[in-house]
């Protein structure tokens, strides 16, 4: 579960539900969507849309099908039969959630180790996954739309330790912390929910 922004990066990330979990169940229960639900986000309020001088328009999070209507969640309409002005406003949230789905392509297609199954514990897939993220808004600030400079960067300071099937040769949390935390880190910090 993940909220992100329109330059892709990740705002809010949940790491840990299982994939058979419903994505409203899922959304219910952590911490983002109990803040959501109990109204205690800060929100802005409601604000006149451009050119309009009435009926002031909440800021809202952008939904697929599963999750329940909110006065901040927009989802589509649901059912097949739908007027022409249902169908445009379906198609246009169908649009602005692309830019979910494109910030997980690019996370995906940048992070390589997350086109297979990950073969570890699931807490250190967590781990992995929230690093993947961490460092995708790191590049993408770092580098913005040009992702030339990562893909040519040498990185040989990492040290490949273990053999065994859940190591894979890079000890990844150890690497990052050292390399975010030690002397001459990046200045770099992101909470997670």
């Amino acid at each position: 579960m993940a909220k992100v922004d329109a330059n892709l990066n990740f705002v809010v990330i949940d790491v840990g539900s299982y994939g058979r979990e419903g994505d409203s169940n899922v959304f219910k229960e952590c911490a983002f969507g109990k803040q959501l639900y109990e109204g205690k986000l800060n929100i802005p309020e409601p604000v006149t849309l451009p050119n309009t001088s009435t009926n002031p328009q909440p800021y809202v999070f952008i939904g697929d099908e599963a999750f329940a209507l909110h006065a901040n969640l927009l989802r589509p309409y649901p059912g097949r039969n739908l007027t022409g002005s249902r169908r445009v406003f379906n198609y246009r949230l169908s649009r602005a959630r692309c830019t979910v789905e494109c910030a997980f392509g690019v996370l995906a297609n940048k992070w390589r180790v997350l086109h297979t199954a990950i073969q570890v514990e699931p807490d250190f897939t967590d781990d992995i996954i929230k690093a993947c993220c961490v460092l995708h808004n790191f590049v993408r600030k770092r580098d913005g739309i040009n992702y030339e400079d990562s893909e040519t960067h040498n990185l040989e300071d990492i040290e490949a330790r273990g053999t065994g099937t859940r190591s894979h040769g890079v000890e990844v949390r150890d690497y990052f912390a050292n390399y975010f935390m030690g002397p001459g880190a990046v200045d770099f910090q992101y909470d997670m929910i």
